[in-house]
């Protein structure tokens, strides 16, 4: 995209809803009506489509800003786009939109989605969309139809109590009312505190394994933060089977398909190879056999979320190994031996990050710098301030000079602070950033903005995307780090982020386009152009029109990936 074409589209305030009105009327791929009304031929081939939506407003977020009525695809790509499409074969479906708002699929550029992925029990990730502890009771509820006799039900990581109003978790009464007849665990961020109801007290007070006993739970049905929930999660994980996973890996699939991300790039999480141990968090597993459920899942083609997995490293200074051409083990034989973009649609691997190295590590950090460039693997670095991403763009600036980086597209994660001269420095090595979007849920108001400045990074015109970091620290739902971007807000309501705010349009851009450059595939992902992978999103409000509180608890009501539908609300039709 050139830069005239990505300001016009970005351009805020009225001329950038006179550019969504004027949207509105246009038409791409060249398509036109008939004298009659009739809709044309695929102008391709002239074969039908499998897909049809029309009557909408659809929101291309291509070069032009395009909002079209319709859109037809086959085979899984976007074949036509504008106010008139192929109508759908004998075996073809029709939606009618009935005027609603269509986006592209959100392509989520940070998250540790496999952990998601591999949560024990029968688990209820909707417990972040809770407004408050009535809905958080309805959520657990509703799962438990699904789940056999002596099942935990469990709410692990994502949420936070600072999102339901009444700012605590629930008690062990207001589990029991919810769920008396299963056991119910749930556990905030990564070692807790956690709270179960009386069945799950029942089972924790009682329950050993070879590593560890019981569990202490107070009479409220609070477990302390710690070592306590982390045993008490262990001893879920222990009893985890290959089948618990796999229903996991596709429960993580259906709850990203709800909040409308159709695409992941997984940041993974701190390797933590061998045996469960009672000590290890949320965040913790063997990042040799995480992800086995899911390829087995991909294998059966019943995957439906497109994954794309990143390779973190987290050895530090090893003072055992001495010199520093022996550091680094780990990374040198990743480097020789795996391929990176190497996969298919649905899921295939992605680089080096969240970090090849932890920043701390000083010479063997630097070491691993040179080490990903040297072979010549696209590399991503989560500086936590400013003084860190100084040191970060020293570094890329260090080995471009060296082995040349510029055509590697590497990145910065978790950028929260930064300067225009920095970001300058970024973009002559055509460094791409990921902008933090989950600030809104823990930060406060203070002298100083919390979280990214968002204008003055897409100002600069580095390529810029946005995440929520999920799933420990944040929710997985998107809507509100979109919320947060482009109000400031935090979750009581609070401005916390100065002036920073972006428009809709530059925020949705940058969970879509800008992401799509950030995972490397532009060419396929990100907008609803022809050629194109078919990934959309029907909402249940206007993103772009709504009011702030309305924008925050946007929700898909259709999700299509590849053009197949993968939720599905039942309030538009598919015939």
């Amino acid at each position: 995209m050139t830069d005239i074409k990505r300001r016009d589209l970005l351009k805020g305030g009225a001329a950038g809803a006179a550019g969504i009105a004027a949207g509105a009327a246009a038409v791409t791929t060249g398509l036109a009506t008939t004298a009659s009304g009739a809709s044309p031929a695929n102008p391709d081939t002239g074969s039908a489509a499998d897909l049809v939506l029309v009557n909408g407003r659809i929101h291309t977020m291509d070069d032009d800003g395009t909002v079209a009525r319709a859109v037809a695809i086959r085979d899984g790509r976007f074949v036509a786009v504008g106010i008139a499409v192929p109508n759908p074969g004998r075996h073809g479906r029709r939606i009618d939109l009935g005027g609603r708002t269509v986006v592209p699929g959100l392509i989520e550029s940070h998250t540790h989605f496999v952990s998601l992925a591999n949560r024990p029990g029968y688990h209820v990730a909707q417990l972040e969309l809770a407004a408050n502890l009535a809905e958080v009771q309805d959520h657990l509820a509703a799962r438990r139809p699904d789940v056999p006799e002596g099942q935990f039900i469990t709410a692990l990581g994502g949420w936070h109590p600072r999102q339901w109003a009444e700012q605590r978790l629930p008690t062990r009464a207001e589990l029991d009312a919810a769920v008396p007849d299963r056991p119910v665990f749930l556990l905030q961020t990564f070692a807790g505190p956690s709270v179960t109801n009386s069945l799950g007290k029942q089972f924790f007070e009682t329950v050993t394994s070879p590593l560890a006993g019981p569990v202490a739970v107070a009479d409220n049905g609070a477990i302390a933060s710690g070592l306590p929930t982390t045993t008490a999660l262990y001893h879920l994980r222990v009893r985890q089977t290959f089948d618990d996973k796999r229903r996991s890996a596709l429960d993580a699939m259906a709850f990203s398909a709800q909040v409308g991300v159709t695409t992941v790039l997984d940041q993974v999480i701190p390797p933590s190879p061998g045996p469960l141990t009672p000590n290890q968090a949320l965040s913790a597993l063997d990042h040799y056999r995480m992800y086995d459920a899911w390829l087995s899942l991909h294998r059966e083609r019943r995957a439906f979320i497109r994954l794309q997995a990143n390779f973190l490293h987290n050895q530090g200074n090893i003072p055992a190994l001495g010199d520093l051409a022996n550091q680094l083990p780990e990374l040198r034989e990743r480097l020789r031996h795996q391929f990176q973009f190497f996969g298919d649609d649905i899921v295939r691997t992605g680089a080096i990050g969240e970090w090849a190295a932890p920043i701390g590590a000083g010479a063997v950090w630097f070491e691993a710098q040179r080490l990903v460039a040297q072979a010549r693997w696209r590399n991503e670095n989560s500086p936590g301030n400013l003084a860190a991403l100084a040191q970060v763009v020293d570094a890329y600036e260090a080995v471009d000079a060296e082995f040349g980086i510029t055509d590697l597209r590497w990145g910065v994660q978790h950028i929260n602070q930064a300067t225009p001269e920095l970001l300058a420095r970024l973009k002559a090595l055509n460094c791409g950033v990921s902008m933090s979007g989950f600030r809104w849920l823990q930060g406060n108001p203070g002298p100083n903005p919390v979280g990214p400045p968002f204008r003055m990074i897409v100002d600069s015109g580095i390529p810029a995307g946005l995440h929520e970091d999920g799933v420990h620290i944040a929710p997985h739902n998107p809507w509100f780090a979109l919320h947060y971007a482009t109000t400031g807000l935090n979750v009581l309501g609070q401005p916390i982020n100065g002036d920073q705010q972006l428009t809709r349009v530059e925020a949705l851009y940058a969970y879509t386009r800008a992401n799509a450059w950030y995972l490397n595939r532009e060419d396929r992902l990100g907008s609803i152009e022809p050629g194109k992978l078919a990934d959309l999103v029907v909402l249940d409000r206007d993103y772009f029109t709504v009011s702030d509180a309305d924008l925050r608890r946007t929700k898909p009501v259709l999700t299509v990936v590849g053009g197949e539908v993968v939720h599905d609300t039942g309030e538009v039709p598919v015939r």
